[in-house]
């Protein structure tokens, strides 16, 4: 079996990680918190066979059983709030009220959404044939779990991409093995620790701790791959799935266009694109990566979004009133500085920011307003994933579209107008998985939403029936309830037959009811021929 080598999905160089452990260190501090062993090659191995058995337990619960433990593990994680805030934002030096509202705050909405809905959506769902001939059959479509869900995850939403993924495949039979991102390990970890207190059976959700090796090894032995992350390591896993035709769902990256209408209500969204742009120090692939903004609103929508963002406060995650942390990856903050410099030298001008925060011991990175700038630039471009906002101007609706489809990608999108209805007249010539009028960002915490790209910015779905359905597979039942007559179409073949089966064809191009019941004595026949040979 020829099988790629993956890169690390969410490797950086600052990253300690040795044959036999990985130290995880405070992005904010610098300090390390942690030092865990790396599991190998017959590690994992081990960790999705037991997974296996408990699953083979697990698919036989019935639903009311499954969505009892994943309320019990939903009372825990509230319980458990604070610690978990303590853990989350020493991994990924985001800003608690960013634990509590973005991350924690999903997690029990899509528990209380999966566990109330799951049975209605896997139910068998019964088909009606809609052609005479077919009455007598019974069609029925069954869903079954896949086996092993296997769960490779970045380091930007640490709870969200680990838990939230895990439960619609839990609730839906499956058992689920997570390899989170070498950088933000600790939450996965904690979130088996919970699950086990909750009353999950042993190895039903288990995590594994390691880079490109680790996840190698986990899309070898699973039975599905949802993975999160770059372009070209989602690459990289869709290669090494097909060697075993093993389903994947691949959420990649974005370069998320905002579109400011002339007449958008400004002073919102400016609010908005800052929110949009700056929330998780712009590391979502749902941020704001560019906005367009009509010229004749363009000065004061800048000037909006320029004072909203010297309002923002930035510095410890760990206080109560900070708005922008650290950046989790010191590689990552590498690119966006990349990017804002080549900005700058090329002619873009920075109304805000530009700079790592001075003195700060990690990767703080100044939330950046940009003007000036064009799409030569890697900066409106290549995704940034950092507190990056570059602002260019239109003039036509058809130049915000063209714009806002000059990519690569097609994640997310965002039109921005008080009249709605040209809004969603916008929205539907975009280019991506998700657009929404006059708002920005949040859709991902919405369960019940469709979630996924188009273009490189991947395939597949989360959330939703539409995710649900990723996470299972489709049975046709087809069931003949007369048992003792064989059907007109069987052998053996006679002019008759062929008359027959012709009158049938030509009953499509006509559409006429008629002609199907004048076909209806031929078929007695031709059934009464075929029981009695």
């Amino acid at each position: 079996m020829a099988l790629t080598k993956l890169s690390s999905p969410n490797a950086d160089n600052e990253t300690m990680v040795n044959v036999q452990t990985i130290l995880v260190r405070n992005p904010a501090t610098l300090e390390k918190i942690a030092e865990l062993p790396v599991a190998s090659s017959a590690d994992v191995a081990a960790v999705v066979a037991h997974a296996r058995q408990a699953q083979s337990l697990w698919r036989a619960k019935p639903f009311a059983e499954r969505a009892s433990l994943l309320y019990r593990f939903r009372d825990l994680l509230i319980d458990e709030q604070e610690r978990l805030a303590d853990v989350l934002t020493a991994e990924s030096g985001k800003p608690r009220a960013e634990v509590y509202g973005n991350e924690l705050f999903y997690i029990c909405d899509v528990i209380g959404f999966w566990a109330k809905n799951a049975e209605r959506f896997l139910k068998p769902q019964k088909i009606r044939p809609h052609l005479f001939m077919f009455k007598a059959k019974k069609v029925i479509s069954a869903y079954h779990p896949l086996g092993v869900v296997g769960i490779i995850s970045p380091w930007n939403f640490p709870l969200v991409l680990t838990a939230g993924d895990a439960i619609p495949a839990l609730i839906a039979g499956n058992a689920v093995v997570m390899k989170p991102s070498e950088l933000t390990p600790l939450t996965a970890q904690f979130v088996v620790a919970l699950a086990r207190k909750a009353g999950f059976p042993e190895n039903l959700l288990q995590v594994v701790i390691g880079a490109a090796k680790t996840a190698e090894t986990l899309v070898d032995q699973v039975d599905m791959i949802a993975f999160t992350g770059s372009v070209e390591v989602g690459k990289q896993v869709m290669r090494r799935s097909a060697d075993r035709l093993i389903p994947v769902s691949l959420e990649l990256g974005g370069k998320d266009p905002m579109v400011v209408l002339d007449d958008a209500n400004i002073e919102n969204a400016a609010r908005g694109a800052v929110w949009g742009a700056f929330a998780n120090s712009g590391q979502c692939c749902a941020a704001v990566e560019r906005c367009y903004v009509h010229e004749s609103i363009a000065t004061q929508f800048i000037k909006a979004v320029v004072e909203e963002t010297k309002r923002l406060r930035q510095g410890d995650p760990t206080t109560k009133n900070s708005d922008v942390g650290a950046m989790t990856s010191e590689r990552q903050f590498r690119i966006v500085e990349r990017h804002v410099y080549e900005a700058t030298a090329r002619g873009a001008v920075a109304l805000t920011g530009g700079e790592r925060v001075p003195n700060a011991p990690g990767p703080f990175f100044e939330p950046t307003v940009l003007t000036h700038v064009n799409h030569e630039m890697d900066v409106m471009r290549e995704e940034t994933f950092g507190p990056v906002l570059p602002i260019m101007t239109f003039k036509t609706d058809d130049e915000a579209v063209r714009f806002a489809n000059d990519s690569i990608y097609g994640l997310t999108a965002s039109v921005w107008t008080r009249d709605i209805a040209r809004g969603k007249r916008l929205a539907e010539r975009i280019d991506a998985g998700t657009v929404t009028v006059n708002e920005v960002l949040y859709t991902h915490a919405i369960a019940q939403t469709p979630w996924g790209g188009v273009k490189q910015s991947g395939f597949g779905r989360t959330h939703g029936r539409a995710g649900l359905m990723e996470l299972v597979s489709h049975q046709h039942i087809h069931v003949n309830w007369i048992s003792f007559m064989p059907d007109v179409w069987w052998f053996k073949y006679t002019p008759e037959a062929g008359r027959l089966f012709r009158g049938l064809a030509r009953r499509f191009t006509s559409g006429s009811i008629l002609q199907g019941a004048l076909l209806l004595p031929q078929m007695i026949k031709r059934l009464f021929e075929r029981r009695s040979q």
